[in-house]
């Protein structure tokens, strides 16, 4: 089951019908704003975003979206932000959650490239370990792995897609998919702006996703459409104007959207999901939405 699946050819003979099922996230981990702030540049988003940020506004707009994961039906459970580590409330991007092989809850530490944000993960194992999740590590410290930010479970099945290119590195997956006991399809993004893959990429439900096809290889764009019957496209102005792509998906029933992305919001509605829109323009700024404000949990 832990095979990872790098190019179209590979993905000769696979089905989803295959990859056991497994259940919706149980609730939802987020990290208060306290000390959110964007002080240096570590993507496009954050080019002469310095000194920028209206802190009440954060806070008003990070309360906002803790409402609507509560309305949506999904409890929400908070970890200590810490001070002097600014980008901490982006909690999806210092773990991956979710079961393996024995339906364990389990918690994958990340190696991030920055190290401002390596003093994150700390807090993230000790909040997981009190827990009870199985904490695992990477065997080799080298290797680059952003989480959450760049791998995201299939709706209610044992199946990871994975993005590298700018954050994580595609050896990493091969680690990744022996953790969970879980294959993986590695997806290449092309697009700086896309540098993680939350950012371009939304599986909606088991049969449907939503994704930025410019962020991505040819041949990943390929890989996706082979597995997902439906494939929704959102336009570059809501794509890389308010990372359209970063919603978060509440069982493959509600949506909660970025704030101003009229068309992918109609699209997400003609497959059959609520959606609930949610502004994050503060968060912007620092090149995150609302899929990287929260990691869910299992």
């Amino acid at each position: 089951m832990s095979r990872v699946y790098k190019t179209l050819s590979d993905l000769r003979g696979f089905s989803l019908k295959n990859c056991p099922d497994m259940g919706h996230p149980k609730s939802v981990l987020l990290c208060p704003p306290d000390y959110f702030d964007v002080l240096d540049v570590k993507n496009p988003y954050m080019v002469g975003q310095a000194g920028t940020i209206d802190k009440a506004l954060a806070r008003r707009q990070w309360e906002a979206l803790r409402q609507a994961f509560e309305a949506a039906g999904k409890p929400v459970e908070l970890i200590q932000p810490v001070p002097g580590l600014e980008e901490m409330t982006f909690c999806s991007n210092q773990t991956l959650a979710g079961l393996d092989g024995e339906s364990r809850p389990t918690c994958l530490l990340s190696q991030m490239r920055h190290p401002l944000r390596r003093r994150e993960i700390p807090a993230y194992e000790e909040w997981f370990t009190r827990r009870g999740y199985r904490i695992a590590r990477f065997k080799d410290s080298t290797r680059y792995f952003e989480g959450a930010g760049d791998a995201a479970w299939h709706p209610a099945k044992r199946l990871i897609w994975g993005g590298y290119g700018f954050r994580s590195e595609i050896e990493s997956y091969e680690e990744v998919a022996k953790v969970f006991d879980a294959p993986v399809v590695a997806l290449k993004l092309v697009n700086e702006r896309f540098f993680h893959l939350d950012t371009c990429f939304c599986p909606l439900t088991p049969e449907a996703a939503l994704i930025y096809p410019s962020a991505f290889s040819s041949e990943s764009l390929e890989m996706i459409l082979k597995v997902f019957p439906v494939v929704l496209s959102a336009p570059e102005p809501e794509a890389g104007g308010v990372l359209a792509c970063s919603a978060a998906i509440i069982d493959s029933r509600t949506a909660l959207v970025p704030k101003g992305a009229p068309v992918v919001s109609r699209q997400i509605g003609v497959v059959g999901l609520d959606v609930v829109e949610v502004d994050t323009s503060e968060f912007l700024k620092s090149g995150g939405s609302v899929y990287g404000l929260k990691t869910f949990l299992y």
